[in-house]
């Protein structure tokens, strides 16, 4: 039987969130029989070998009895995880000439395949589909549950199969397949309404409004107060006056989950705003992502979205350091030997902490049994720089009785969040022509040109810097803030009320 010998497959590998054109070049000799991986594969790579040898013949294709070699190119980058089983599989039939060739070069195919031949889901299937658009690919061949993910990119064809022979009856007859259709619009309109609602909160007006401005602004917020006065209530209820997301900041969202293998739904849209909230024995790693061949972590599955530090005080002080270059710059950047990888980072930081040790410093109610010595060690586990890039920091005080008994009298999410929208629509349309998406991304240059101070509230700015010892970071945060504040009540220019305002919110800066 002679066979075609040589045949060239396209796949991809993950590199961070981006993808990477990878050849997966086939050659069967003969030989004594054999299949040998070449190419920086990873173990799974290798023990696709055993894999797709029998798949194959339990799909029912004749497996070649001769020295087989496959090489992945470019040969100087790692390949990891399952997703080469299909390329491979694929590979070795054309190369037998059990499949016709004609699509291979236009293709690019990707998926784990069992031992009965059925093809399984794999990871960061939305950023190759991504990565392959981009390169003039003109379809994607994936497991059936990656379909719907792919598809979300438009300007490819994608086609989802649940077998390996069903590869093959398409590579024999691609007109009797209809690539995958997704409503985007349809897609992101599953957002569901978020099931903590605003109207749950009684009292805390003070911290209501703090929510409200975090909301409109993008801001990093922390509430400070005793136990039980509603700290993790109110922040669980962010999400619920968050916009929702667009369609680009799904697209996003949807990449990031997808290369950390978290989507659910078989593999659909992201359409509702990250929540992450990690237990304060969580590591560096875990928060920041990492690993020998890095994955993102908690502050980048946060992206576009909300990363809670409950008892933040509780969390080590070194793990605490590792989120501010993200909180500045938007992005994490891992340097590993093999390599260096950038995720996305844009969340907004929520997080609630007690006073003091024992919780009750400044209560009306229960006296503080910690020394000044407690306290002062207490919150020296929150830096200075870090603590600057908190905008909003909230106190959160103990409710009175009769408030404990009434019912809540406030407003619901559904209310707020349509004033949190139209003053995002207002920093969308003073940002159009730039990068920015809330009033939190702006940057020096931007404040100067959107926050200009007349002299009564540059002289009430002066006074709070010198009087609270604030950072020019700290200063900055308050104008943003500020910015936000005018926003809210379709005000243009920033007046002395607003700043007023924005400087309340900084509890911890009075303090210590």
């Amino acid at each position: 039987m002679e066979f075609l010998m040589l045949a060239k497959v396209w796949s991809a590998s993950l590199v961070g969130i981006d993808a990477v054109k990878v050849g997966v070049e086939v050659d069967i000799a003969g030989g004594l029989p054999g299949m040998v991986v070449v190419g920086l594969p990873d173990t799974s790579v290798q023990e696709s070998k055993e894999r797709v040898k029998t798949a194959l013949k339990n799909a029912g294709y004749a497996f070649p009895m001769r020295r087989i070699v496959i090489n992945l190119t470019p040969a100087d980058l790692r390949k990891e995880g399952p997703s080469f089983d299909l390329p491979i599989s694929v590979g070795i039939l054309a190369a037998s000439e059990q499949v016709k060739i004609e699509l291979l070069e236009t293709h690019l195919f990707l998926g784990e395949v069992s031992l009965d031949g059925a093809l399984r889901p794999v990871a960061g299937v939305l950023a190759i589909a991504a990565a392959a658009q981009r390169l003039g690919i003109s379809g994607l061949v994936v497991p059936a549950d990656n379909a719907r993910e792919a598809a979300v990119v438009k300007g490819i064809s994608v086609y989802g199969f649940n077998h390996l022979s069903e590869v093959g009856q398409f590579l024999a007859d691609p007109t009797t397949h209809t690539p995958m259709q997704v409503d985007v619009i349809e897609e992101l309109e599953r957002s569901q309404t978020s099931s903590f609602d605003l109207r749950d909160v009684k009292g805390q007006a003070h911290a209501r409004r703090a929510l409200e401005i975090a909301a409109a602004g993008g801001h990093n917020l922390v509430f400070v107060g005793p136990p039980g006065s509603g700290k993790t209530m109110l922040a669980r209820r962010l999400p619920g006056i968050l916009p929702p997301l667009s369609f680009d900041e799904a697209l996003e969202v949807t990449q990031v989950h997808s290369v950390a293998g978290l989507l659910k739904n078989k593999g659909s849209l992201v359409s509702t705003r990250p929540f992450r909230s990690p237990h304060h024995s969580a590591s560096g790693v875990s928060l920041v992502g990492g690993g020998s061949y890095p994955r993102p972590g908690e502050i980048s599955l946060a992206h576009r979205g909300i990363l809670f530090l409950d008892e933040l005080t509780e969390f080590k002080r070194e793990v605490l350091e590792f989120l501010r270059q993200p909180l500045e710059d938007g992005h994490v950047t891992i340097s590993r030997a093999r390599q260096s990888v950038s995720f996305p980072a844009r969340f907004t930081l929520v997080a609630s902490t007690n006073p003091c040790p024992c919780g009750f410093f400044a209560d009306t109610v229960h006296p503080c049994t910690c020394s000044p010595r407690s306290r002062e060690q207490y919150w020296a586990k929150l830096s200075g720089p870090l603590m600057d890039r908190i905008d909003l920091q909230v106190g959160v005080n103990r409710l009175k009785p009769e408030e404990i008994t009434q019912q809540p009298t406030g407003e619901d999410s559904e209310t707020v969040r349509s004033r949190v929208q139209i003053a995002r629509d207002r920093a969308r349309l003073r940002f159009k022509n730039t990068d920015l998406r809330c009033n939190a991304e702006m940057q020096s240059s931007h404040l100067r040109q959107w926050c200009k101070l007349d002299d009564s509230t540059r002289n009430l700015l002066e006074s709070a810097i010198r009087k609270l010892g604030l950072s020019v970071r700290a200063s900055d945060r308050i104008l943003k803030v500020a910015r936000t504040i005018a926003d809210l009540a379709g005000d243009e220019h920033l007046q002395t009320h607003h700043v007023a305002e924005a400087v309340q919110y900084r509890t911890i800066d009075r303090m210590q």
